[in-house]
């Protein structure tokens, strides 16, 4: 048998560090075993998913040294290896699964289904599908059908008994089948849930382990009964510890910067990441903490991952990229330099930005300096405004950050206008609007145009700039994150507003 692993981002969003993590492991694993590594894109999300967030998952991984030997971008031999392009392989089987009684048509509405939900909290128990699909007769079920009613498919769950599996790591994990829902696994518009989709083509391309996080400990019951409902053998399950934050948090973007992207833009080396990475969990032999890819694969064995949440400490990770950076020569960490910030078109737009503002070439270092620091030094009291009441340029920035996450195009026409859309829609005039978000990005109101520069150094750095400046002023606590989240969604969202006050 080959071993065969994978990793499976959703392109949903910008390329988390998590995702390398498992990526490393599986990758490791699957060379260790002399196996194949391979890449699948999940993006039956079709209103989240994004061919820009694919590109940039890819990109990212490739600049860490994490190769697949099959994908979308390479095909291969299972292809297509993308879940849009494989849509018409699952209702074939989420049919078949009907027909041998291990499935069922329901046709409850969402009105129906929140009813449900919120009766069964009034008796203080666990919201979960109650089976009401499962009371129909097989001519109502074909009347209803013929009628065209919408309706998804749902799978059948064991109402008694315990669910027990083997993972890797943990040995036999038992589930009590109370806690599974009856998982819907084709929704109305004929799309698979993520659970259908995984099952089917984890065995079409023959994978034989599943290395993945371990918030997908409650999903393995759901997967072994589809691959018994399938008459298919169940790949080897492991379940990895997830990265936690320094006070031991499930690593989130809130605390952490996550994006791979992030740390490639401030300067940590691909190797230097990886390395850290890879000592998430798991140590060399010999204790080392300093070492290549091609060490980790010589010297793998996923039995010595802890099982301890790993601590994905920044400073540890910069102290470790320095022990690179002090190996290079001058020669070659000058070249490293000019290969990282070796983007002509990020710097023929710093030089458009600075050149009205200066006479000397050596002024540049001072007006363009910001673009390539790490994070700016900044004060509260450089916050302070005679316009704006503190709460005012708190909120301001945290609504800032919601809304910019849910850019799916980040350029100068998105990020200005939802800036502006924003101060339109708080009230405030753009000119007392934008002081706070000069400060957070470039350190000083003296900058050049900040919605520009926040497209120049990307939304990466952009949103690690804007939450240090609210931890500067003041993060909001978890009643006042509570009411601000509903404030922020009150407020309309005009598509076409103007500001005569814009930058």
């Amino acid at each position: 048998m080959t071993v065969r692993t994978r990793i499976a981002p959703s392109p949903t969003g910008f390329p988390h560090v998590g995702t390398a993590y498992i990526a490393l492991f599986n990758l490791c694993f699957a060379k260790q075993h002399g196996g194949e590594f391979i890449l699948r894109i999940e993006d039956t999300d079709q209103l989240r998913s994004t061919p820009e967030s694919e590109k940039m998952i890819l990109d990212s991984l490739r600049w860490l040294g994490l190769n697949w030997s099959e994908g979308p971008d390479i095909g291969g031999k299972h292809a297509p290896y993308r879940q849009s392009e494989r849509m018409g392989i699952y209702k074939q089987y989420a049919l078949e699964l009907v027909e041998k009684g291990h499935a069922f048509y329901c046709f409850a509405t969402a009105e129906e289904l929140d009813q449900m939900r919120a009766e069964q909290q009034a008796r203080g128990e666990t919201p979960k599908y109650d089976g009401r699909g499962l009371l129909l007769s097989q001519q109502e079920v074909e009347e209803r059908l013929a009628k065209g009613e919408p309706h998804v498919i749902r799978m059948k769950i064991p109402e008694d008994g315990v669910c027990k599996f083997n993972d890797m790591l943990r040995g036999e994990v038992e589930i009590p089948w109370s806690q599974v829902d009856m998982q819907i696994l084709l929704k109305t518009d004929g799309l698979p849930t993520y659970h259908l989709a995984n099952v089917v083509d984890d065995h079409l391309m023959e994978i034989t382990h599943v290395i993945r996080g371990e918030e997908w400990i409650p999903s393995a019951p759901k997967h072994q009964l589809l691959y018994k409902y399938f008459g298919w053998d169940m790949p080897v399950l492991c379940h990895m510890p997830l990265l936690r934050n320094p006070d031991k948090s499930k690593l989130s973007k809130r605390k952490n910067p996550t994006s791979i992207n992030y740390y490639k833009d401030i300067g940590v080396l691909p190797e230097a990441l990886l390395n850290y990475l890879g000592r998430m969990g798991w140590s060399m032999p010999d204790g080392s903490e300093k070492f290549s890819l091609a060490e980790m694969i010589e010297h793998f064995d996923i039995q010595r991952v802890s099982l301890g949440g790993p601590i994905f400490d920044v400073e540890k990770l910069h102290w470790l990229n320095g022990q690179y950076i002090k190996a290079m020569t001058p020669s070659d960490l000058l070249n490293t330099i000019l290969t990282w910030q070796g983007d002509r078109q990020k710097l023929e737009d710093i030089a458009a930005a600075i050149q009205p503002r200066i006479n000397l070439l050596s002024e540049a270092v001072n007006w363009s300096g910001f673009y390539f620091n790490h994070m700016p030094t900044i004060t509260a009291e450089q916050f302070e405004s005679k316009k704006l009441s503190s709460e005012q340029v708190r909120q301001s920035l945290q609504f800032a950050i919601w809304r910019l996450e849910n850019l799916f195009t980040w350029n100068n026409d998105t990020v200005s206008q939802t800036l502006m859309d924003l101060a339109t829609q708080m009230d405030i005039k753009l000119r007392d609007f934008m002081p706070a978000f000069f400060i957070a990005i470039a350190g000083s109101t003296s900058s050049t145009p900040v919605m520009q520069s926040m497209v120049t150094i990307g939304p990466d750095l952009t949103f690690a700039r804007l939450r240090h400046a609210l931890s500067i002023v003041g993060e909001p606590s978890k009643k006042e994150l509570k009411a601000w989240e509903k404030l922020n969604e009150s407020l309309k969202m005009p598509k076409n507003s103007t500001n005569e006050n814009a930058e």
